[in-house]
């Protein structure tokens, strides 16, 4: 059932679907809450799973144009399908919009069009409108969003054949994309040398929900190993900043100070170490780990924002020393800063800055479920459409602003 902004979810609730915080936000004010609250409740979600889904093929359309049609695409990835489903098992989860069946019938058919199709272990890329694969290349990214799916789906059902699939995604990723020195292949075939941390930490989180939802350890092993590897590995001593790409055996691609750094990511990881704590509070490293998520934090925070007028705006990338790269922005790293600072409870002058922008540029009109999915660094929208994979991040940051 939807519910109203503003309407208090219930701290069993809320902890069901988790969060690495152990009090609810209170820093936030009412119109914030009621902004947020009643934007995703009333509009965004009503609206993406009635406009944002094909009953014909029983699959998510992956973007509409800003009339909210549907756009006719090539090709429907599986991270996109992924995303949509474990977006409305939250939300049936939390109780703030009702399309739990319609997002477990898109699994069935996603796994009936998407996994073993070419006889293959693991999860083809995409498929045509008609069915047939276009994309048959195994993608790690993609990989952690169908894992991620089945952990809310099992959740939301219950059903046992959920986890059966996920642990035999896992035990085929280890076949498909093993690597040496730690870690995992991106892709497979594999195209160039470097490898990146984004598709690990999305794996990260998937574990971190499957560990929740089964109780099983052989998922907070598996997040324990990324966890590991990214405090030896894609976290730089000294900076305290998290890399985005690196050589085959995780060495930074350039010289200290010259390397990519996503602001957004660092606020991702900083939130997903303190959910990992908040699921293993014993690890002889929660030391360690905590003082990697606070450092990610801090870098993110004294390097990768801008004032705009009142509001203030995550860029898109700066350097490990700090320098800005990119000051272009998009939507997603917003709404990642946005969770943090409501979960961490504090900062409510960034927070009501990062809304008052949100609110003025990537959805100015709070009666539409539609979104500017990226600016350029002078102001002006550099997307044609509205991509459906920008819910899970909002989605991820507006539930925290309907806790109370």
């Amino acid at each position: 059932m939807s519910v109203d902004a503003g309407v208090q979810l219930s701290y069993g609730s809320r902890m069901q679907t988790g969060t690495p915080y152990a009090s609810l936000p209170t820093l936030m004010d009412a119109d914030q809450r009621s902004l947020w609250g009643g934007w995703l409740t009333r509009t965004v979600l009503p609206f993406w799973s009635d406009a944002g889904f094909d009953r014909t093929r029983r699959l998510y359309h992956e973007r509409l144009t800003f009339a909210g049609e549907p756009l006719v695409l090539e090709a429907s990835r599986l991270m996109v399908q992924a995303r949509q489903i474990s977006t409305f098992c939250r939300a049936a989860l939390d109780g703030l919009h009702e399309a739990s069946g319609q997002a477990l019938m898109c699994l069935e058919e996603v796994e009936r069009l998407y996994r073993h199709r070419d006889g293959q272990a693991g999860w083809i890329f995409s498929v045509a409108p008609d069915g047939t694969p276009v994309g048959t290349k195994r993608d790690l990214y993609a990989h952690a969003f169908i894992l991620f799916a089945y952990g809310w789906a099992y959740r939301l059902s219950g059903n046992p054949d959920f986890l059966a699939v996920a642990r035999q995604t896992v035990l085929e990723l280890h076949q498909i994309f093993r690597a040496e020195h730690g870690g995992f292949l991106d892709e497979v075939p594999l195209i160039g040398a470097v490898r990146h941390q984004n598709p690990h930490m999305h794996l990260l989180e998937a574990f971190l929900v499957l560990f929740e939802v089964s109780g099983d350890s052989f998922y907070l092993g598996e997040a324990r190993s990324l966890v590991r590897l990214a405090l030896g590995k894609l976290i730089q001593p000294g900076s305290g900043a998290l890399l985005e790409d690196f050589m085959t055996d995780w060495r930074p691609t350039a010289p200290a100070g010259g390397n990519r750094v996503e602001p957004g990511h660092l606020f991702e990881w900083s939130w997903l170490l303190r959910d990992y704590l908040r699921l293993e509070p014993g690890t002889p490293e929660a030391g360690a780990i905590g003082r990697a998520a606070e450092g990610l934090f801090a870098f993110g925070m004294a390097h990768g924002l801008a004032r705009v007028g009142e509001g203030a705006v995550v860029r898109d990338a700066v350097t490990d020393g700090g320098q800005t790269v990119e000051n272009a922005t998009r939507i997603w790293p917003q709404t990642e800063l946005c969770r943090l600072l409501v979960c961490r409870n504090e900062r409510p002058d960034i927070l009501r800055g990062l809304t008052e922008h949100f609110f003025g540029t990537f959805s100015s009109d709070q009666k539409s479920a539609l979104w500017v999915d990226r600016f350029d660094a002078f102001g002006n929208a550099t997307v044609s459409d509205v991509p459906a994979s920008s819910l899970y991040h909002i989605y991820g940051a507006a539930r925290e602003f309907c806790g109370r």
